[in-house]
């Protein structure tokens, strides 16, 4: 099976890291993208000499006919591609000729088969974008599968106690462990080389992207390993008709897996549509909670926005932890319903009583949110979301990076939006001095890092200016007769 990537586009400046790291310094920026550099330089420099290898040995011993009959049944089978639309990736099931001839005339015929393949798959996906390929990304693609398939060729064959199958026929009970060992080097290379280029352009950890989209593909290349075998071993002589009993076992397996794509493409769709009613679900509490807060209407939405971008520069990439965020910026206030209106609405200062009830509020909102069965962890970050770095915060007194990411994020974000909010007690502050009060607090009651980032980069993030509604909902109904007399 060859895979093929749209992974290679212009390096980008920003780099992910994990859930509970921070945006990286310029240097280390540099270094990211020098890395990347090194890897497609060295993927292309090695596939290309490997290539080049390849083809002056079989300049040199000319493989048979034969050879030129795989190449055919490659190019039909290497253009009749199935995608995988979750990642940028297509793949056939052209693997069995490509392995064939390998295992037939040796490494150099497999690694030049094989750079055809690439290279039609390549120009099938061009041609079904109906847009043009660069000529990096097509290079990456072929030389990437050059150097699998040659070095998983070269591992066969220091193993095996025969040479290529044209000129020392072997028997397929003494090859078992070393097909083996060719389905598995092919694999991990051929997957392995795309999983990096594809978490390169999406900024998400190597093994993870490998582990969702590649991993369950290795049956289909030892089954392919297999049926090679098969078609090499009990066909000594290169009979062409061996193909017909062949090639109805790859139509199968094609349509198989089409039928399974297909499958697990409705699954995807049904689970957006979940998330879609879920996250609906989630706004209509959030804008019931709004409501009823007269003071800080529009709060919950602005914090959202904010969240959601600060939580993406920082470098958080985790799909459940950033839809935790998400939720949490909007139901972080749940516990409000619980606190007496006369506390959220007072014009002035909060007695120290009233501040205690109001304190409340993100445990009992937490205790109210624990009765759904998020499908993220959203609960956490709405409980700690009043945590202080030096853990004088409430409710619990968690200090550092025993607060969850997403509420130390969540409590930065809370803290701007109400100081450049106007309040009955004051008028709303100017960015400048509420970034100031934040540099303040820097170290005491919020994450250093997390600050840092957020002063750098808040306008980036900061929502749009909201456009007023001419057509009220009953929401803003409701709200607008609250507030008169």
């Amino acid at each position: 099976m060859v895979t093929h990537t749209k992974a290679l586009k212009s390096a980008r400046t920003d780099v992910r890291l994990s859930p509970d790291s921070i945006r990286m310094p310029r240097a280390q920026l540099e270094a990211g993208s020098a890395v990347r550099l090194t890897f497609y330089g060295s993927v292309v420099t090695a596939g290309g000499g490997v290539l080049l290898l390849s083809i002056r040995e079989l300049m040199w011993q000319p493989v048979g006919s034969f050879w030129f009959v795989l190449v055919a049944f490659t190019l039909v089978s290497g253009w009749s591609t199935l995608r995988m639309r979750a990642v940028p990736v297509s793949f056939s099931i052209s693997d069995t000729f490509t392995m064939a001839a390998a295992l037939l005339f040796g490494p150099a015929a497999g690694t030049v088969i094989v750079v055809i393949d690439a290279l039609v798959m390549s120009l099938r996906v061009a041609r079904v974008n109906r847009r043009g390929m660069s000529i990096a990304r097509a290079a990456f693609n072929a030389t990437a599968t050059a150097l699998a398939m040659w070095l998983a060729a070269h591992a066969f064959f220091a193993v095996s106690p025969t040479g290529p199958f044209a000129s020392q026929p072997g028997r397929i009970r003494d090859v078992v462990g070393p097909l083996a060992l060719f389905a598995a080097v092919y694999f991990l290379l051929n997957t392995g080389f795309v999983a990096v280029a594809v978490a390169h352009e999406r900024r998400t950890p190597v093994v993870a992207v490998w582990r969702e989209h590649f991993s369950a593909l290795w049956l289909s290349y030892f089954s392919g390993a297999s049926i090679a075998a098969l078609l090499v071993t009990f066909t000594r002589d290169l009979n062409v008709s061996a193909l017909a009993i062949v090639v109805p076992l790859l139509i199968v397996c094609y349509l198989t897996y089409q039928t399974a794509m297909g499958r697990v493409e409705d699954s995807n769709n049904h689970l957006a549509e979940v998330n879609r009613l879920y996250l609906s679900t989630v706004e209509t509490l959030a804008m019931a909670i709004d409501a009823k807060d007269q003071i800080t209407h529009g709060h919950i939405r602005r914090v959202q926005t904010y969240t959601v971008g600060l939580a993406s520069k920082i470098g958080i990439v985790d799909k459940h932890l950033l839809k935790a965020i998400e939720a949490a910026a909007l139901l972080h206030d749940t516990g409000k319903l619980a606190v007496p209106e006369y506390i959220l609405n007072k014009p002035g200062k909060l007695t120290a009583t009233e501040f205690e009830k109001m304190k409340l509020h993100a445990s009992v909102g937490a205790d109210i949110l624990s009765a759904i069965n998020f499908p993220y962890p959203v609960v956490p970050i709405v409980r700690h979301h009043h945590e202080s770095w030096d853990g004088s915060g409430y409710p619990t007194g968690l200090k550092g990076t025993d607060i969850p990411i997403g509420a130390r994020i969540l409590a930065v974000v809370d803290c701007f939006d109400a100081l450049t909010s106007d309040r009955p007690y004051r008028p709303r502050m100017s960015d400048a001095d509420a970034l100031k009060i934040l540099l303040d607090r820097r170290g005491s009651m919020y994450d250093p890092l997390i600050i840092d980032t957020f002063v750098r980069i808040y306008e980036e993030i900061a929502p749009e200016p909201a456009i007023p509604n001419r057509t009220p909902s009953p929401l803003n109904e409701i709200y607008g007769a609250n507030n008169n007399p």
